[in-house]
C-alpha cells in the first residue's frame, strides 16, 4: 500500500481511481464494510482504490479541546487499512485552513483534480466541506457536474445497535471491552512504552510494565482486565496479560496508570513499544486494609486471566 501525506502527493499522470473518505478512528466494523466495498469497486472497474483520512482528528481544529478519545494511532490504522486490500492511503493534513473550504472546493481539489475519481463510496451519514455543509446528496449532484459516481455503504449494526466510533468509546470508556471489540471486530487495543514506576509491583511477586500511554488514548475504565500484551507490532508475538488500570487505591495513589503484569514472562521490557489487547473486564478497583489482601486478590486476578484467557495453569 502507498502512503501518501496530502492529496498533493498524488504523482503525474495519475489514473482514475476509486475513493472513500473519512476519519476511521477504529476501523471498525463499519469501516471495514465501506472500506471493502471501495476495494471492490476498484478492483471491478480496473482501477485503484484510494482512502483518504485526516490528521489530526478534525473535531480538535474545528472546536479546540474537543479532541475525542483515540481508538486507533496512526499507525495502527494504517495497518489496519492495509490489511483491508487498499492500494493508497492518503492522509490529508487538517488544519483551520483547510477546515474553511467549502463543500464545492473539497470535491473539485481533492476528488476531480487529484485523485481523478471514477467512483466515490461514502457511508450514509458522510457530511464533508466548511462547517460540515457538504451532503451525499450534495455530493451526487456534483458528480453528475464532474463525472464521477457516487455509491454509499450501508450502516453496520447487530440488534438495532449501529456500530460508530462513537459507540466503541463509550463502550470503553464504561469498561465493557467485549461490546467494544464485538464493534470493531477484533479486540480493543491501546500502545505504549513501558517506562519506570514504582517498583511495588516487583516487591509484592507481581511485577509489571507500566505503560505511557498517549494522551488522547481511548483507555479502558478503571478495573482489572484479562488482555494479550502484543510485541512487535502487526507480525510480533503476544503474551498473556493481566492489566491493572487505575490510581492503586491501596497505595494513596494520584496519577492514573495502566499497568501489565506478563504471565510467565521473565525479562526486561522497558523502553518497548507495547500494545494491549483487552478480552474481558474481571473486577472493578478496590482498596485493600493491607499488602496480604491485596496479593490475594492479585493471586486469584492471574487465576481468572488464565481461565479466560484460555491459558493453562501454572
Amino acid at each position: 500500500m502507498q502512503r501518501w501525506r496530502g492529496f498533493e502527493a498524488a504523482p503525474g499522470g495519475w489514473g482514475r481511481s476509486v475513493v472513500t473518505i473519512g476519519v476511521f478512528d477504529g476501523v471498525h466494523r463499519g469501516h471495514q464494510a465501506t472500506i471493502g466495498h471501495a476495494v471492490k469497486r476498484a478492483r471491478d472497474l480496473g482501477v485503484q482504490s484510494v482512502v483518504v483520512t485526516f490528521d489530526p482528528h478534525p473535531a480538535e481544529v474545528v472546536r479546540p479541546g474537543s479532541h475525542p478519545a483515540v481508538l486507533t494511532e496512526p499507525a495502527r490504522k494504517a495497518e489496519l487499512i492495509e490489511a483491508l486490500g487498499v492500494d493508497v492511503l492518503c492522509v490529508v493534513p487538517f488544519t483551520p485552513e483547510f477546515s474553511r473550504v467549502p463543500a464545492e472546493g473539497f470535491v473539485h481539489d481533492i476528488l476531480v483534480e487529484h485523485l481523478h475519481a471514477a467512483l466515490v463510496v461514502v457511508g450514509q451519514n458522510f457530511r464533508f466541506g466548511h462547517k460540515a455543509a457538504g451532503t451525499v446528496a450534495l455530493l451526487e449532484q456534483l458528480g453528475r457536474t464532474f463525472g464521477f459516481g457516487v455509491e454509499d455503504a450501508p450502516l453496520v449494526s447487530d440488534n438495532g445497535t449501529v456500530f460508530s466510533s462513537t459507540y466503541i468509546r463509550a463502550c470503553v470508556d464504561a469498561g465493557d471491552v467485549v461490546a467494544a471489540a464485538a464493534a470493531l471486530g477484533r479486540p480493543h487495543r491501546v500502545e505504549g512504552v513501558v517506562v519506570r514506576g514504582d517498583q511495588r509491583g516487583r516487591e509484592l511477586g507481581f511485577p509489571t510494565a507500566n505503560l505511557l500511554t498517549h494522551r488522547h488514548a481511548a483507555v479502558p475504565a478503571d478495573g482489572v482486565y484479562a488482555a494479550w500484551l502484543v510485541r512487535g507490532g502487526a507480525h510480533g508475538s503476544r503474551l498473556p496479560a493481566a492489566v491493572s488500570i487505575g490510581t492503586n487505591p491501596t497505595f494513596s495513589g494520584r496519577e492514573r496508570r495502566v499497568e501489565a503484569y506478563v504471565l510467565d514472562f521473565e525479562g526486561d521490557l522497558y523502553g518497548e513499544r507495547l500494545g494491549l489487547d483487552f478480552v474481558a473486564h474481571l473486577r472493578e478497583q478496590r482498596r485493600y486494609e493491607g499488602i496480604e489482601p491485596l496479593v490475594a486478590q492479585i493471586t486469584e486476578d492471574v487465576v481468572r486471566t488464565r481461565e479466560t484467557l484460555g491459558e493453562p495453569a501454572e
